[in-house]
């Protein structure tokens, strides 16, 4: 089992920052790719970025392409979001996952609200 904690959604004017993070904790040695997904009520969820965790590739979603930039810290099993020139559209619950090569399946995050007003 692996659980992961996020943390850093909050409220924002259109143009602010925000940086979430989410912890990786459990059987994590079998770890692939981690990253951060949104969804809108009432829509499905859609990917925004991916990080994969040996060799550090990064891949975005044209719409916050630019703006956006995942990381991960290896020594603390963390990946983050730095969310840049914020827009409404960004609004949605951000949530982390991972998927586990070894356990083959994903895990997945509570999710934390990203609120953006113009």
């Amino acid at each position: 089992q692996v659980q992961l904690v996020e943390s850093g959604g909050g409220a924002v004017q259109a143009g602010d920052s925000l940086r979430l993070s989410c912890a990786a904790s459990g059987r994590t040695f079998g770890t692939y790719r981690m990253g951060w997904r949104r969804q809108v009520p009432g829509q499905e969820r859609e990917f925004v970025a991916d990080v994969i965790w040996s060799g550090g590739s990064t891949y975005y979603a044209d719409s916050v392409k630019g703006r956006f930039t995942i990381s991960r810290d290896m020594t603390k099993n963390t990946i983050y979001l730095q969310m840049n020139s914020l827009k409404p559209e960004d609004t949605a619950i951000y949530y982390c996952y991972v998927y586990s090569q070894s356990a083959g399946r994903e895990y997945w995050g509570q999710g934390t609200q990203v609120t953006v007003s113009s």
